[in-house]
């Protein structure tokens, strides 16, 4: 299967379990790989053919700065969910949201959730 690969889009949403988290909010980073085929694409050199980067960028943009979650485990399945539901020639996709500061102890560089989902047939 063919993909279209969008990496380390940033944005500043308000998810967490608490409540500062919810007050003041912070970066988070989304990929996403999504299956398609893009043969057609290919040959056509028309976008009607493909799937529009902007577009996959605003829905990403409005599920990540929009509705506060606890979990990015339900960001990420939020965003599964409108890629999925809006894009007939999506057959897939993975999604990897990444919180690179979460108010937990220890030394790392982020914590991170990647799913992978399909449409049913």
């Amino acid at each position: 299967m063919d993909k279209i690969l969008m990496n380390q889009m940033e944005f500043y949403g308000y998810h967490g379990l608490f409540p500062e988290e919810n007050k003041l909010g912070q970066r988070f980073y989304v990929d996403v790989e999504l299956m398609t085929d893009l043969k057609k694409a290919g040959k056509s050199d028309n976008m009607a053919d493909s799937i529009d980067y902007g577009h996959v960028y605003e829905l990403v943009k409005e599920v990540t700065e929009g509705e506060s979650k606890n979990l990015v485990e339900t960001v990420a399945e939020s965003i599964a969910d409108s890629l999925l539901s809006t894009f007939t020639n999506l057959s897939a996709c993975t999604v990897k949201v990444t919180k690179p500061d979460p108010p937990i102890p220890g030394h790392y560089q982020s914590v991170a959730v990647e799913i992978f989902r399909e449409k049913s047939l």
